[in-house]
């Protein structure tokens, strides 16, 4: 007999709103600018850097990868921090000028579990900084309340791909993977998940479009409306737009 749904865990980044292009990827660049470095970011390079989860990580990778001419300084720890504490500075100025909204469908399907008395969770790789801004800009001070668990940053060692800050989630709701649903956008936001053996729903984004999604319950282009369907792009359902019953459905799948 299967277990009843008790609660959906969220990733934030390109999940909850499309934060990447236009948000992460903007303020590294004014990170770099403030910093006096001639690095500036595309939105092509920037898919690139997207295969390593977590800013401090991707500036290294960055560094290791397409600008290996820098020359590090003696405290390289000390000015990635730096580098990226600027760049969660600006991206939360951002939020606070509300720049980004959270994508279609998103907050109905979070109403809507908060209604049905669901648990809400999030496990993400990005700062509680910029969770905090997000989730307060676009669904009210309060919001943050919402969510029993807010998994974050550096909370656990191993980013995505490894499944702990799943892992760290499912424990402190002291729930088993077989009781939640998880919401990802990415290969290694489904790697994740499913390594701590969670169902998880797809919606891809610009970036993600191209990702092997083998094992999601369902692949769909974003969450929808009512006046504004989703597309399924892999799975055996049919639906106009993803809402608690369509969720309930997959999970009993």
């Amino acid at each position: 007999m299967a277990s009843e749904l008790q609660a959906l865990i969220f990733d934030v980044d390109g999940t909850l709103a499309d934060t990447e292009r236009d948000g992460h990827r903007v303020a590294f660049n004014a990170a770099f600018k403030e910093a006096v470095l001639d690095w500036v970011w595309s939105e092509a390079l920037y898919g690139e850097l997207l295969a390593v989860t977590g800013g401090k990580e991707r500036i290294r990778f960055y560094l290791e990868k397409f600008n290996t001419e820098f020359e590090k300084p003696v405290q390289f720890d000390e000015f990635v921090a730096a580098l990226h504490a600027a760049k969660t500075r600006h991206f939360v100025e951002m939020m606070g000028r509300g720049e980004i909204p959270l994508r279609p469908g998103v907050e109905r399907l979070i109403r809507e579990a908060r209604a049905a008395g669901l648990r809400l969770a999030i496990a993400t790789t990005t700062t509680p900084a910029n969770v905090e801004a997000l989730v307060s800009s676009t669904l009210g001070s309060d919001a943050l309340q919402w969510f029993e668990v807010i998994a974050a940053g550096d909370i656990v060692p191993a980013k995505k791909p490894a499944p702990d800050i799943y892992e760290y989630t499912l424990e402190k709701m002291g729930l088993a993977a077989d009781q939640c649903i998880a919401f990802e956008d990415s290969l290694n936001g489904i790697l994740s998940s499913q390594g701590a053996g969670l169902k998880t729903v797809i919606t891809v984004n610009g970036y993600t479009c191209h990702d092997d999604f083998t094992g999601a319950v369902v692949v769909l282009d974003q969450m929808g409306e009512p006046d504004a369907p989703c597309r399924v792009l892999q799975g055996d359902i049919d639906m106009r737009y993803l809402d608690l019953a369509a969720v309930s459905s997959l999970f009993q799948a």
